[in-house]
């Protein structure tokens, strides 16, 4: 069996299905802090000792919040959630003698100060900002699964979208889209000159599912995320012009911390998983407004 925490949440969903289509029996606990309640999964909060009986070979910690609104808005909690919740997980990963993979974040890089992003580089955080709930308590999960006894491998994943994302989440894909569709300016940060690499969630997936299946004995960090580097006015620009909508831009202040840029180096993930991403932008946009129109005319 495979334990997925935050099953409730967008990757969590995703990886779900993925993984019973693939066979595999999939035990799913959430808080519902920012998931969307779901039949079968269990309310449990990983800040609680984890009591669950049955055979595991594969702990899988996707949770917490990874919307700055969500994370944001009780900073203690996302910290815990981090830090003691990893903890209880890598505890329980122990006793049920599995692995555990621990889903980190290109947070960690904080706003880089080199315009590739590898794993080797130890980022440039602001260690008492309004993200740092989120950026340090990610690190100090990538701390505890190295100093901890049971076997782990940790990804770092940067920016994805796709289908089962809220279109409230507050993230740039599903704010632009959400405005777009409504006809409603699209707010975009600054001058929109900051850069994102957009990952669509099937590759994401690919890439876990990989990891779950490889004999590599790597245990990372590694990097999973897209090498298609777009400026975030660009990105405005291509949901506005798939949308068909006549929504103007509007710029906004940035907000503190905001990252100026992002880009994987993802050569460890094609060495060791021998996985890169597929599906184009312009297609994962396609599919992801759909998605998302369907949501908000069936009032989700």
């Amino acid at each position: 069996m495979i334990l997925i925490a935050g099953a409730a949440g967008f990757i969590g969903i995703n990886l779900s299905k993925r993984l019973q289509e693939m066979g595999y029996r999939v035990v799913g606990l959430d808080n519902f802090s920012s998931g969307i309640r779901r039949n079968g999964i269990m309310e449990i909060d990983i800040e609680n000792p984890i009591r669950i009986n049955g055979n595991f070979e594969y702990v899988i910690n996707l949770a917490c919040p990874a919307s700055p609104p969500f994370y944001q808005a009780d900073r203690i909690k996302t910290a815990k959630t981090c830090f003691i919740g990893t903890l209880n997980l890598l505890n329980f990963a122990k006793e049920k003698k599995a692995k555990l993979i621990q889903a980190s974040t290109s947070e960690v890089y904080g706003d880089p100060e080199v315009e590739i992003q590898s794993e080797s580089y130890n980022g440039n955080v602001n260690i008492l900002g309004p993200r740092s709930c989120y950026d340090e308590g990610k690190r100090i999960s990538e701390t505890l699964c190295n100093d901890h006894p049971v076997e782990s491998q940790i990804i770092r994943i940067f920016n994805t979208y796709g289908p089962h994302m809220r279109p409230d989440d507050g993230r740039l894909v599903t704010n632009f889209i959400t405005q777009a569709i409504t006809g409603n300016d699209v707010t975009v940060y600054g001058d929109g000159s900051q850069t994102r690499s957009l990952c669509y969630i099937d590759d994401l997936i690919d890439g876990i599912i990989r990891i779950i299946e490889s004999d590599d004995d790597f245990i990372g960090p590694i990097n999973i995320g897209s090498t298609d580097e777009r400026r975030v006015i660009d990105i405005a620009k291509n949901i506005i012009e798939i949308t068909g909508s006549n929504s103007a831009i509007k710029f906004c202040s940035l907000p503190k911390d905001d990252p100026r840029q992002r880009r994987p180096d993802i050569t460890l993930a094609n060495k060791h998983l021998g996985w890169e991403p597929k599906i184009e932008l312009k297609q994962g946009l396609t599919y992801t407004i759909k998605y998302i129109s369907d949501m908000i005319k069936e009032g989700k």
